[in-house]
């Protein structure tokens, strides 16, 4: 195995961990402490086959990092850790163009999973024409695909396709309780209809909060919506009233 692995991360013992896991796996690997070297060491003229890059760094952070490295190579596979993630944290770091999004602290079974994944990514020119909102999301090393051809039994329900870093496919079913539309509606004074935009958002984010979390697929691969986070509800109050599901 001749893959190279660059991990950029300011901690030194986790740098060690993620050394001697990609080691044992076979990898060649380099390290560098801040966005900067990271940086420097990717642009020197070495050829690197995946990175793995800490977000929360001292200077530049991660998202930085990642979108001067895509400036210098567009193909570049990058794989975001942190230990601090959101969905929106997740989105931003999709659009600069990340492969994946794993927890720390991680398992090597993780990160050998995630850098795998990576390394299997087809690269290639990247597409100039407009492309549609962000529907797949990576985390863990699972990736959720909204599934637009299965119908749902009614507007309460959304579906998501959650494949496995194995690539095993789950189809997960997350219900939308009525007492989370009831609540947005008295606290913000807006009647959003079970089958608005807003709450496949919110499902998709239940989804990944809880493949970030217990890093595994929700058992009968249901989840209920019935508490909404308070922080949500100005973007509730912003959200077009429009029944869109998807």
């Amino acid at each position: 195995m001749n893959e190279r692995i660059l991990v950029i991360d300011d901690e030194e013992h986790i740098r060690r961990m993620m050394r001697l896991t990609l080691e044992t796996a076979g990898y060649q690997v380099g390290e560098a402490k801040d966005g900067v070297e990271g940086l420097s060491l990717y642009g020197d003229g070495s050829h690197w086959d995946v990175v793995v890059l800490d977000q929360r760094m001292p200077g530049m952070d991660g998202l930085e990092t990642l979108r001067q490295i895509k400036q210098q190579d567009v193909n570049a596979r990058v794989v975001m850790a942190t230990a601090y993630a959101s969905i929106e944290l997740a989105v931003d770091a999709m659009k600069l163009g990340a492969t994946d999004f794993v927890r720390k602290p991680m398992t090597p079974k993780v990160l050998r999973n995630a850098v795998s994944a990576a390394l299997s990514k087809v690269t290639g020119e990247v597409d100039s024409t407009p492309q549609p909102p962000i529907q797949t999301i990576t985390m863990n090393g699972f990736t959720i695909v909204d599934d637009d051809e299965t119908p749902a039994l009614d507007d309460l329900q959304r579906r998501f396709i959650v494949i496995s870093p194995e690539g095993l496919r789950h189809d997960v079913l997350v219900q939308i309780e009525l007492e989370a539309i009831e609540y947005v509606e008295r606290m913000t004074g807006r009647h959003l209809a079970a089958d608005n935009s807003f709450w496949t958002a919110q499902a998709r984010r239940l989804l990944s909060d809880f493949l970030w979390n217990e890093r595994g697929v929700p058992p009968m691969r249901r989840l209920v919506l019935k508490d909404l986070d308070p922080d949500k509800l100005p973007v509730a109050a912003r959200w077009k009233v429009e029944g869109i599901t998807r």
